[in-house]
Order: C-alpha cells, then sequence, then structure tokens
C-alpha cells in the first residue's frame, strides 16, 4: 500500500515561482474580487432577477384578473351597475346609499 507523499516545502516555494501560477491566481483574484462582474454583483443580478420575476407574474395574475372582471363588465349590465354602486358609489336619483366598514380586529 503507497502513501501519498505530502508536497515539499522546496517544490511547493517553485509552484509559487512559477510564472504561469502566478498569472492564473492573479487571474482568479481578479475575476472574483475586481471585474465588473465579480461574485458580489453577479449574486445582486441574480436577487434581482429573482424580484422581477416575482413582480412580473404578480402583475400578470393583476392582468389577468383585471381582463375577466372587463369582459364580465361588457357583457353584463347587471354585472357593470353592481360595480359602480360598490366600487364608485354611484346611486340612482331617487336612492340613498349607506356606506357599512368593517374594522379590522387588532391581536
Amino acid at each position: 500500500m503507497k502513501f501519498i507523499e505530502p508536497i515539499s516545502m522546496k517544490r511547493l516555494i517553485n509552484l509559487v515561482k512559477n510564472k504561469f501560477f502566478l498569472v492564473t491566481m492573479a487571474f482568479l483574484v481578479w475575476m472574483i474580487f475586481f471585474d465588473k462582474n465579480d461574485l458580489f454583483s453577479q449574486y445582486e443580478y441574480r436577487r434581482q432577477v429573482n424580484k422581477l420575476k416575482q413582480e412580473r407574474d404578480f402583475y400578470k395574475k393583476e392582468t389577468d384578473q383585471v381582463t375577466k372582471e372587463l369582459d364580465e363588465l361588457t357583457s353584463n349590465p347587471q354585472k357593470l351597475e353592481k360595480f359602480a354602486r360598490e366600487k364608485y358609489l354611484m346611486k340612482k336619483d331617487n336612492e340613498d346609499v349607506y356606506v357599512i366598514v368593517h374594522e379590522k380586529k387588532e391581536k
């Protein structure tokens, strides 16, 4: 059974003195910390993209709901009248409108 020999100090020093190793390490440090697209920036961009996707889904759902309500209002006069009464507090000439506001219970 062979054991893997640990890297000797001389070999480690030679590796650090190697210009290709130094250039590679400098490149990695530059790309990770100092570049325009460093790791922190990438994390922030990904977070922003996820937030925008959530907003897109929310607005898509809201748009679908409003489109559905619009279709109902344009096709049914009773729905249009109910909507106008509830949303904009409209009334007929001989009517009185009472608005009942339910208070939220605090815990």
